[in-house]
């Protein structure tokens, strides 16, 4: 009689799928292996519930479902940014340990719908999949928000290396084709470790024109050195930081040349030390802006730009600009909006605190540089921008334009420069009652007092 079982005799035994089997030990329905590596006794596999081992297994999904399943975990629409998750992403994650393999190709492989359905719940999903699974060259164009030919460019000065390659048939296209694989973690960190590339011009540069990488030339890896003023820039510090940690870590990376005063260190040494040690990490997506509008009568909404680009002008009569890739509903409603007078009640951008405009915004242009995706552009006039007020209500601070709210009973909290800021405050009225703000037609805010006292400031 047999005394021990591998996972396709114990499935048979029991009468099960050998995916059912492989879910139940995977998920500890079953003993762990007690008689060898991937071998099970036979008290163990007759004393197993043959109807649980069944229950515990719905069904094996497919790659392709894993797939769509976690793509559209990433967000939806799927972030600027980021490539879609492909079948052979779920075999790298299967050989990563985060899915159970229950059968089918090595490659593309069957796995526990629950199991898909609870890592498509975690927060760390992207940094996951940077981390796991590996970028063909499309792919990594993707990731980087660069033109493939872009991509090329990186390859080919060397700041990137294949991490491995992988056979694809292309059947009537050429037949079998190897193709590398790049590691998505250092795709994602190169605008980190590059800090004087034009990244943003790189990734609007319009189709049919010259990669601006194309001028570079080629550095080999060992002789690609940085001084301590690089380092800090791609550490984000000051170059006194990274000196002190020089000085305080005694496995910081030893002086690759230069002087006594002014030593260079292989960048890929400072690079990886600077992530062994946590000051850098790999960013899993592009900076966003948060916008926010408010239709005449009607009730507010946000949209989401991707790389905002903000340019303040200090002459208030000239205009504020930004731009910000968006998807094309997105970019119909902004010119919709936009044209029947909406007033930005609230944007938020990397760089600089909210901001509000009362009306006069408008879409001045779409396209779609080489890169791809829709990039979008909006301008307001300059002497309506100010800040959002950091109230309940909302509102608008002004900035050197003395105001009075057309219609109001009285005016609002005057700023030493001439401004305003609509906070529950009024100067004849100390907090005796508290205004809410709303947008006037005329353009500004209009104080509505409400009857609730409140206490009055000392």
């Amino acid at each position: 009689m047999r005394e021990t079982y591998d996972e396709y005799q114990a499935a048979s035994r029991l009468r099960v799928s050998v995916a059912a089997w492989r879910w139940a030990a995977a998920s500890r329905a079953v003993p762990a292996a007690d008689a060898g590596p991937g071998l099970w006794s036979r008290a163990v596999v007759e004393s197993t519930d043959a109807e649980a081992v069944r229950a515990a297994l719905p069904g094996p999904a497919g790659a392709w479902w894993a797939a769509e399943r976690l793509t559209a975990a990433l967000g939806d629409p799927l972030p600027r940014c980021r490539p879609r998750v492909t079948p052979a992403a779920i075999g790298h994650l299967v050989r990563a340990g985060l899915l159970a393999y229950l059968g089918g190709d090595p490659a593309h492989p069957d796995v526990h719908p629950d199991q898909v359905a609870a890592l498509a719940r975690r927060r760390d999903l992207p940094a996951l999949l940077d981390r796991h699974v590996p970028l063909g060259p499309d792919q990594a164009a993707v990731r980087l928000g660069v033109r493939r030919t872009d991509f090329d460019q990186v390859v080919r000065l060397g700041w990137l290396t294949p991490t491995g390659t992988v056979d694809i048939d292309y059947k009537r296209h050429g037949g079998v084709t190897t193709v590398p694989l790049y590691s998505a973690q250092d795709v994602a960190l190169l605008p980190v470790t590059r800090p004087a590339v034009d990244w943003h011009a790189l990734r609007t540069v319009p189709a049919g024109h010259r990669s601006p990488l194309a001028a570079l030339t080629p550095t080999d890896p060992a002789d690609d050195v940085v001084l301590l003023a690089e380092a800090a820039r791609i550490a984000g510090v000051g170059r006194a930081t990274v000196a002190n940690w020089r000085r305080h870590h005694p496995d910081f990376p030893a002086p690759a040349g230069g002087t006594t005063a002014h030593p260079t260190y292989t960048r890929s040494a400072v690079v990886a030390w600077l992530l062994a040690h946590d000051k850098i990490t790999a960013p899993t997506t592009l900076p966003t802006a948060t916008l926010e509008l408010r239709p005449t009568g009607a009730a507010r909404r946000r949209f989401q730009l991707w790389d905002p680009r903000i340019e303040l002008n200090d002459d208030p009569a000239g205009e504020d600009r930004l731009t910000g890739w968006t998807t094309d509903d997105d970019a119909d409603t902004l010119a919709a909006l936009t044209a029947a007078d909406a007033s930005v009640s609230r944007l938020t951008a990397p760089g600089t605190a909210p901001l509000a405009v009362p009306g006069d915004i408008r879409v001045t242009d779409r396209s779609r540089p080489g890169a791809g995706g829709l990039r979008v552009a909006l301008a307001w006039p300059s002497r309506l921008r100010g800040h959002a007020a950091r109230t309940l209500s909302g509102g608008l601070v002004r900035h050197a334009l003395p105001y009075h709210a057309p219609g109001a009973d009285c005016r609002c909290a005057q700023q030493s420069c001439g401004g305003i800021i609509p906070t529950p405050y009024c100067t004849e009225h100390g907090r005796a009652a508290e205004p809410a703000m709303e947008w006037h037609p005329a353009g500004g805010i209009r104080c509505t007092h409400l009857t609730r006292p409140v206490a009055t400031p000392a």
